[in-house]
């Protein structure tokens, strides 16, 4: 099994574009699944200069309905004419929002007022119309094919990222509401678990998992400046004696000083990737 990063935030190929996004592409022995398509059509010009073929993919896997996870699904889908795309429903009719200039401590309704509703930043995806016949709509833990699982409905039984206070969806009455992220997936197979933003907490998405966990690989969504230092002291001291005999890779939503603090603990169990990353997993 063998991922390659074709879209994030970092680079470690000046050729290679950057942007705030993730697309990772997994080649297993019997498939090739597309991990989210970053926020533009990025990932596939990184693809084209290192050589990997975007028409060949069998499945997308897109997280959840954030645009810098999905935003490149109506570019892929117009070079792929054959690949079913894995995700939940939740997030395709969702509206998804940021909070741009933010207090710490969220009043509703403030933000649903027009004053504050100025600070609102809109993060949904636009589906491509034309394809969605070949949606996988998954609102279930299940298996796809070929030891392909996806997770759904993570229970949050651990701490939730405190980002997650900056995100909002909008409701049938047009209410701005703290994001609970049922539209969030994770994808497993053969031992490698993908995050894609980890919104769920990074603690609940493996515990979701009933199947051993070899790799994490994903964003986190664990930013700089959000948890205290002991709070994520204690997240890597619990991640290296709960899973020691998992590795871990993440960048995008990471913070350079969040990772600081947990690879500090962890040691080499923790590692960061970027744009051009590789690694071939036994």
């Amino acid at each position: 099994m063998k991922w390659t990063v074709i879209s994030d935030n970092r680079s470690c190929d000046s050729q290679l574009q950057t942007e705030h996004g993730l697309s990772i592409l997994l080649e297993t022995e019997r498939r090739r699944i597309l991990l989210d398509t970053g926020a533009s059509d990025v990932f596939i010009r990184n693809a084209e200069k290192t050589g990997i073929n975007l028409s060949m993919v069998d499945y997308v896997f897109i997280s959840h309905g954030h645009n810098d996870h999905a935003g490149g699904l109506r570019h892929f889908m117009c070079i792929n004419d054959k690949a079913k795309v894995i995700v939940s429903p939740d997030a395709v009719s969702g509206k998804f929002y940021s909070k741009r200039r933010y207090l710490q401590r969220t009043d509703l309704s403030t933000l649903n007022s027009k004053l504050s509703t100025q600070y609102l930043h809109n993060i949904s995806t636009q589906w491509p119309e034309d394809f969605q016949d070949r949606f996988l709509l998954i609102d279930q833990t299940c298996e796809v094919c070929d030891g392909i699982h996806i997770i759904a409905h993570i229970p949050q039984i651990h701490q939730i990222p405190q980002g997650n206070r900056h995100l909002f969806v909008q409701d049938d009455e047009g209410k701005y509401v703290n994001d609970d992220f049922s539209h969030e997936l994770a994808l497993y197979t053969d031992g490698l678990l993908f995050t894609g933003c980890a919104h769920s907490g990074l603690e609940n998405i493996l515990a979701a998992s009933p199947w051993p966990v070899k790799a994490v690989v994903g964003g986190f969504h664990l930013l700089d400046d959000h948890e205290t230092e002991e709070e994520l002291a204690a997240l890597a001291q619990r991640l290296k004696e709960d899973y020691p005999l998992t590795q871990f890779y993440t960048s995008h939503c990471t913070g350079d000083k969040v990772f600081a603090i947990l690879k500090g603990i962890m040691g080499n169990k923790i590692q960061p990737f970027s744009c051009g990353s590789n690694l071939i997993c036994k």
